[in-house]
């Protein structure tokens, strides 16, 4: 169908909505945010319908990827579903089962687990449960986008912020590791675009943000747009081991270690994907904490 053929549709109310997993997340929240500024109509899956808080024009629905049965209701008359996995592995082949028995398109949030780069190529519990995921979508037959995010800009205020509000020191490990940390509004973007355009089936799409800054780097990045020193001092593994023990999962304190250590002296793996698809190029680390920079800025006293 060519683009003024479904914007037809759209416009005529004849387009199949397109079911969103993972609803109520950032992430999620974003993709259905960029099909509703398309036209598209959205159905909105989550537990817990009546704490969705979305909008009025999305149809929200009640399903668990746990009871694969509950998934039903939702998916009949659905065109094409953005699979955002958020439940333990056991009920995976269940749900693409039924997946297939209800829609054709599927365009699924995987990691870039098969990147020819060392950051992205260490074992992690993850990287094997969104290859068997993509493993089953291609067995079932369902035509299928994969969509590939590496770190996210977000992260930073997740990792940092706290210690910057303070005027602390941020103690990390592998100061040097490159990453090209994507917006997650681009991801959404993206993913919407895949959702209701042609041409992008069998695809397999990598996203980064548009340069390889090491961690060091973006924390004064951070500095430079509050207008200050953030100190950076560099911690040995062991000692973030300590520092995180209690905090953070330790299969992820592992997985990050493994990859940040992997990439010390290459530059980050960087890609052109979003603005191949969006038309516009992506975000810039330093775009997004401009946009931010409330968060790491301390409230000002009441």
């Amino acid at each position: 169908m060519t683009s003024s053929a479904q914007q037809m549709d759209r416009e005529q109310g004849e387009m199949p909505p397109v079911l969103v997993t993972g609803a109520t997340g950032r992430i999620g929240r974003g993709v259905i945010a960029e099909l509703l500024a398309a036209g598209v109509p959205v159905r909105a899956l989550t537990r817990t319908p009546a704490a969705a808080g979305l909008p009025a024009n999305v149809e929200v629905v009640a399903g668990d990827f746990t009871e694969p049965e509950s998934l039903d209701p939702a998916l009949r008359g659905v065109g094409a579903v953005f699979l955002l996995w958020t439940a333990p592995p056991a009920t995976a082949e269940a749900v693409v089962e039924r997946l297939a028995s209800h829609t054709r398109r599927v365009v699924f949030l995987s990691s870039p687990h098969q990147t020819p780069h060392p950051f992205f190529r260490q074992p992690n519990p993850m990287a094997r449960l969104h290859a068997e995921i993509e493993r089953l979508i291609t067995a079932a037959g369902l035509e299928s986008t994969f969509i590939r995010p590496g770190m996210f800009n977000s992260n930073a205020q997740f990792w940092w912020a706290p210690t910057i509000r303070d005027g602390g020191v941020i103690r990390w490990p592998y100061g040097a590791a490159e990453t090209a940390p994507v917006d997650e509004r681009d991801l959404a973007a993206v993913a919407a675009r895949t959702l209701f355009e042609e041409g992008h089936s069998g695809r397999d799409y990598v996203l980064t943000g548009p340069e390889s800054l090491s961690q060091a780097e973006q924390v004064g990045v951070i500095g430079d747009v509050l207008g200050r020193h953030i100190p950076f001092e560099e911690l040995s593994p062991e000692e973030f081991r300590r520092a995180t023990e209690g905090v953070w999962p330790g299969p992820v304190v592992e997985m990050l270690l493994d990859a940040w250590g992997a990439t010390v002296g290459r530059p980050a793996y960087v890609t052109s994907t979003v603005a191949d698809i969006v038309g516009a190029p992506a975000r810039t680390f330093r775009q997004w904490v401009s946009e931010h920079a409330d968060a790491f800025r301390k409230p000002p006293a009441k």
